[in-house]
Order: C-alpha cells, then structure tokens, then sequence
C-alpha cells in the first residue's frame, strides 16, 4: 500500500504461503482484514468466516490492535471475538490456540498496563459467551494461551518498528518446542491431511447459518 495515495484493501481473501527461514515449517495465512470499505459495512459474513477457520486450523493467531482503541467496545472487536468464540465452541472440539495480541502504534502507557486491560476484556468475552454443556465450565486457559506484545509507529520511528519486527519474528523459531508459542499442540493435523482436514473446515464454517448475524462495525483485526 503507498500511504502517498491513500488507504485501500491490501488483502483480498485468505493468502497461504511458506514463513521463509523458520524452523519448523510453519505456513503463514494473512486474512482480509475487516471494516474494509471494498467489502462494505453490511458484508461481515466473510469476515466471521475467515476469522473462525484462522482459529480453528491455526496454533497461532496474531491479531492486530490499535493502541487508541484499547478499551472501546467495536473498535477492539469485542462483538466479532464474542461471535466466534460462540461458533466454535458449537462446531467443533477447541484445541490449545495460542492468542498473540499486537499491540499497534504503542503510546507511552506501560506494555504491562496494555496487556493486563487486553487479558481481561479476553476473559470477560469467554465468560459471556454461551457454552454448551460440556464446555459449560471451561476456563479460558483450558483452550488459549494468551500473549501480548507491542510494536511501535513505523511511520513516527521506522528503524525501532523494524527491530521489533524482527524480535517478534524470532518468536516463531522454534515455536513447537516446550515454553515456544505453539508448544501445546493437541490433536495436530499430519501435514500430508492438512488439505483435506481445512477443506472440510471451511465447508462446515460456510454451512453454518449461526454466522448470518447482523453486521458488526469493527476494524483493525487481522489474523496470521
């Protein structure tokens, strides 16, 4: 995107592609982020769809959060979080997801303040989300680990952006390995079905009618 001629869709889609010199293979999605103007205010089944099936086939999502929406209600895509969270404790059996918040653009408030206001709105939206039997008493814990990091304006400092980048990459070395990101790993996909297990995904996720909601106004959520 050239910030020169304004700001337009840079995604289109699910994009699917190898992390380049990451061990160990790790394949990377990049979803259509919301609250595009090309898809529309009123078009958000796509986005509902795209953000299940990024929770329910990856070890790892990383959403983007603006720092100066922390704490509001549809800027930090509390309604989107609460649909999903509901829909895949229906359709499928949740697996140990690891939630990496990213906080964008960071103010001068302390990261530990951030991640601490972030951890309970997750908490909150789990405990208000209706759960069917089974499930009726799990804690959050039992199927997220959640994480925060931060990253400064890369327009207002581009070289301590870029450091950053490069020390949350590094988070992806060896994520697979005990205390790595993606350590708990209960019911992994062989690779060699991993087509045919996100295939049946995505079909069951575009069967289900319970995404068919009224659009919600968010913005800023993207998943990797």
């Amino acid at each position: 995107m050239d910030a020169l001629k304004g700001r337009n869709q840079t995604t289109k889609g699910i994009w699917v592609a190898e992390a380049v010199g990451i061990e160990p293979f790790t394949l990377v999605m990049d979803l259509e982020g919301t609250d595009g103007r090309e898809r529309g205010e009123d078009d958000t089944a796509f986005e509902k769809q795209s953000a299940l099936f990024a929770l329910a086939v990856s070890d790892i999502v990383m959403i983007n959060l603006w720092c100066h929406d922390i704490g509001r209600e549809h800027a930090a895509n509390r309604p989107l979080l609460k649909t999903i969270f509901e829909v895949l404790m229906r359709l499928f059996s949740p697996r140990k997801t690891t939630l990496l918040l990213v906080i964008r653009d960071k103010t001068k408030t302390p990261v530990e303040y951030l991640a601490q206001a972030l951890k309970e709105d997750i908490h909150k939206i789990w405990d208000s989300v209706p759960k069917p039997e089974v499930f009726k008493k799990a804690a959050l814990s039992e199927f997220f680990n959640v994480e925060v990091t931060a990253l400064s304006s890369y327009e207002e400092n581009e070289e301590l952006f870029k450091e950053q980048v490069g020390k949350l990459r590094h988070k992806f070395i060896h994520s697979i390995d005990p205390g790595g990101l993606a350590a708990d790993r209960r019911g992994v996909i062989p690779a060699s079905g991993f087509c045919i297990s996100a295939m049946h995904i995505w079909k069951v996720i575009r069967e289900n009618k319970d995404l068919n909601l009224p659009a919600h106004k968010v913005r800023s959520l993207y998943f990797y």
